[in-house]
């Protein structure tokens, strides 16, 4: 009798549905069948077949992905053919055409062309690749409840040249890597790929990246032996067929090291001919190999300056080693010294005299701002001050002083940021973006490149909405004239519900959350205050490292009179690497934006400010509306509990309250350590915090580990 009841049990529980958490793995390629049977109906009766025909790898990649995804959505068989058959059905059709009329102005080979032709609806690329991202933008229509049956859609990439760039080292490891080890499993490659591969690849692709820089900026020259080409070669094969090429990152030093020579000095004939061979060597194991990405003379790496020759020099000789081949060399221009009276000028120092000196195939790649990825920072003085050579957005997915994968922030808003701001170099309307996609000076190349907050977690990012940073950055290098609001209503309704309200509730939170951080850590322009080996939390009063601009009070510069770094003539004078227009806005505190205050200026405590309060009481509000304003973040995401998959909104949820907790930590350590200068009261109406001084400073210190 118990056998009896035990194998019914067994028998009930094995015929009920399955609820299987939603695990973040999948991402926004989530193919779920559609709920609304007269919307699954109606994109039934267009999509009854996919037809595809030729030889092309990418073609036959889109052909399976657009099957792939129409099963799950539609929940039918959706069979792929040669051609298109004679009757009443109605299918898609995948044709590439590179001499169509139909992409408009656009030159580009990633362009795509969706419209009703005759009872098809056909996708057309100028390429695999550009029918690829068309039937991309096809599924994402049908993700998020868009007709299709009428659908006319042309596009193509603003920015020819679209890259992730890892910082992946060959031990497993991440620098500043907070979602778990590597993806690449080097102990494993070449014999055996991961599926996770093809999985990441899908997801380059569907948001528009081609492009994939797979080491560490601080360079191993191992990548550059023929055991790891070998490596390189195997994840080259997995992306190809997804349109994705693969670079390195090189470290300079590479012919001393592994080639036996006395120098890396770029003039020296066998170090040009030993890049030469190596080049030769790498596009023989992968011929469409992208090409070099390089750190040099840079935080300790070697370079060119160490034998008296300049970037351009050294990028020129890796461009000469290319000859031929198509493929680029991005040289970043993130370079600083010790000893400067101001970090800010480094790279413009540095750079802006080589302005047209660099080879065609170079592309100086920069970042968003002259810092290092703050929360908030003004754009980069070098863009638009180098109209003759094309540059590289580099901006970072990974949150690196950012709260890393605890803290939520949404970072398209930070992207648009630099993109959308005015260097009024020639005139207005000058913007970043026009310097990046290269139509400001019209230039032929074009790129932008994120760093990659991608791990070994199962769902990608460690943190659950931080996918979204990834989803965004390939959607604006694509096209950066979309709105982070929009953007982020894509994500939320492809990843985590389409209920109306909780998209709203969630599009709200997300779009809000940079600007909430920047109040409780880094408000009125303050910078770089953070911990200072893994840059995590408050370290306002750290005065000691291991050089004078690697700690806080280099920046904040606070003292009894006032706060801020004065960069005007009066101070370090990086106001003036900017153009005579954005001088004249930022140069006086009275116009300046408060956003920026605190970047140029060195500010009286008692200055009232155009908010009308004076400069330690609009602070003061800041750091504790900033900090209060997470409790709103968790009322929002609690509301839409309902809506989102319970197990992801419970992670969510956690980091969340981690999150409000350091957001205080940030808010006391600052309040009370800068109230050490301003010797002034915590302004009505908000208490004065419960803990001291030395107790919040106890908490870096275990942070830390000291």
């Amino acid at each position: 009798m118990l056998l009896r009841s035990l194998l019914l049990l067994l028998a009930i529980v094995a015929a009920a549905p399955r609820c299987v958490a939603d695990d973040g793995y999948r991402l926004w390629l989530k193919y779920d069948l559609v709920a609304d049977a007269t919307q699954r109906a109606q994109f039934r009766a267009v999509a009854q077949y996919i037809a595809a025909s030729g030889n092309d790898v990418v073609l036959k990649t889109a052909a399976a992905e657009l099957q792939r995804g129409l099963q799950g959505l539609l929940g039918q068989a959706v069979p792929v053919v040669a051609a298109a058959p004679v009757g009443t059905q109605r299918g898609v059709v995948l044709t590439i055409n590179p001499t169509a009329n139909v992409f408009g102005s656009s030159t580009s080979r990633d362009a795509y062309h969706i419209a009703p032709q005759g009872r098809h609806l056909a996708v057309t690329g100028r390429s695999g690749a550009g029918v690829l991202y068309g039937v991309f933008a096809l599924l994402r229509q049908l993700q998020t409840g868009q007709a299709i049956a009428n659908l006319t859609l042309t596009s193509s990439p603003r920015i020819q040249y679209r890259l992730l760039n890892h910082w992946d080292n060959p031990n497993g490891t991440v620098e500043r890597g907070y979602a778990g080890a590597s993806i690449w499993k080097w102990n494993e490659l070449p014999q055996r790929l991961d599926p996770r591969y093809t999985d990441y690849a899908r997801a380059n692709a569907s948001i528009g990246l081609n492009g994939v820089a797979i080491n560490n900026v601080n360079a191993s020259a191992r990548y550059l032996t023929p055991e790891y080409l070998e490596k390189v070669k195997a994840l080259a094969g997995v992306f190809r067929p997804y349109g994705i090429r693969v670079y390195l990152s090189v470290f300079w030093a590479a012919p001393k090291v592994i080639g036996g020579l006395k120098t890396a000095d770029p003039l020296d004939p066998q170090v040009q001919q030993w890049w030469a061979a190596k080049t030769e060597e790498i596009y023989r194991v992968i011929p469409d190999f992208g090409g070099f990405l390089v750190k040099a003379n840079s935080e300790g790496e070697p370079g060119p300056q160490d034998y008296g020759r300049n970037h351009a020099e050294g990028a020129n000789m890796l461009a000469a080693a290319l000859g031929a081949h198509d493929g680029i060399v991005m040289w970043r221009a993130f370079v600083y010294k010790a000893g400067s009276d101001d970090r800010f000028k480094q790279a413009y120092e540095e750079f802006k005299p080589l302005d047209g000196k660099f080879a065609p195939k170079v592309l100086v790649q920069v970042k968003n701002g002259p810092i290092d990825f703050q929360a908030r920072e003004p754009f980069h003085p070098l863009f638009g001050a180098m109209p003759r050579t094309p540059l590289v957005l580099e901006v970072q997915l990974t949150q690196e002083y950012l709260g890393m994968a605890t803290h939520l922030v949404y970072l398209a808003p930070l992207f648009k940021e630099c993109l959308n701001a005015d260097t009024q170099t020639q005139g207005p309307g000058s913007t970043v973006a026009r310097v990046v996609d290269g139509s400001l000076d019209q230039h032929r190349l074009s790129g932008i490149a994120g760093v990659a907050n991608i791990g070994a977690d199962r769902n990608w990012t460690g943190h659950p909405l931080g996918q979204a940073n990834w989803y965004a950055f390939g959607r604006l290098a694509w096209d950066h004239t979309l709105s982070s609001a929009a953007i982020a209503t894509e994500w939320t309704k492809m990843t985590l519900t389409r209920e109306p309200r909780a998209v709203a509730s969630i599009v709200d939170l997300m779009d809000r959350s940079r600007d909430i951080y920047v109040r409780y850590t880094t408000p009125l322009g303050l910078h770089h205050i953070m911990g200072q080996n893994i840059h995590y939390g408050p370290e306002p009063w750290l005065a000691q490292a291991g050089r004078p601009d690697w700690t806080a009070v280099y920046y904040h510069k606070a003292d009894s009179a006032g706060l801020g770094f004065n960069r005007t003539a009066t101070g370090s004078n990086a106001l003036a690497l900017y153009s005579a227009g954005v001088q004249q806005e930022w140069g006086d505190p009275q116009t300046c934006p408060l956003n920026y205050l605190l970047w140029f200026h060195h500010v009286g405590w008692r200055q009232p400010l155009p908010t009308g309060r004076s400069l330690w009481h609009e602070l003061v509000t800041r750091y504790y509306t900033g900090a209060d304003s997470v409790t709103w973040m968790q009322q929002r995401w609690a509301s839409v509990q309902p809506a989102v998959d319970a197990a992801l909104h419970a992670d969510v949820a956690a980091r969340l309250e981690i999150q409000r907790r350091e957001a205080l930590w940030w808010r006391d350590a600052c309040v009370l350590y800068f109230q050490t200068y301003s010797k002034q009261p915590i302004p009505a109406p908000f208490a004065p915090p419960t803990r001291t001084l030395a107790e919040v400073k106890n908490l870096v210190d275990l942070y830390q580990l000291k």
